[in-house]
């Protein structure tokens, strides 16, 4: 089963002194092992990139970096004008939840495309719209 990694789950697997490192790293060890089919998109590599540059020294963010966009673990979906569009029909879709980055739409709108239910994320956003998205870790 395909997971998809949101930005959280990059940065917490980026920072060993994250919180939630530790279980990051088993479940992407175990899901990457398993599947070998990792999925993220362009606009979340966009987050990571800047927020992973912010957060960790530059050799250890340049290295992070290179190791994802390097992995043949991980599949990059890009934000199409389609998928724009999609995303942009769940903004209007959920009015009632204008907390949901646009971000979080569009990898909503790629992970419905591609059949992806598990989400390696802390936002609660992702179970909250009721499309069958499953967040891990648990």
């Amino acid at each position: 089963m395909k997971l998809f990694v949101d930005t959280w789950g990059w940065l917490a697997l980026a920072d060993r002194g994250d919180a939630k490192h530790e279980a990051a790293a088993e479940c992407y060890r175990e899901r990457s092992r398993v599947s070998k089919q990792v999925v993220t998109s362009n606009f979340v590599l966009d987050e990571l990139l800047t927020l992973v540059f912010l957060r960790l020294s530059f050799g250890e963010a340049s290295k992070f970096a290179n190791a994802v966009l390097a992995s043949p673990s991980v599949t990059t979906e890009l934000v199409t004008r389609e998928r724009f569009k999609a995303a942009m029909e769940l903004r209007m879709r959920f009015s009632d939840k204008p907390r949901i980055s646009f971000t979080d739409l569009t990898s909503m709108a790629i992970m419905k495309d591609v059949g992806v239910t598990e989400v390696m994320t802390a936002d609660q956003h992702f179970t909250q719209v009721g499309m069958g998205f499953h967040i891990l870790p648990d």
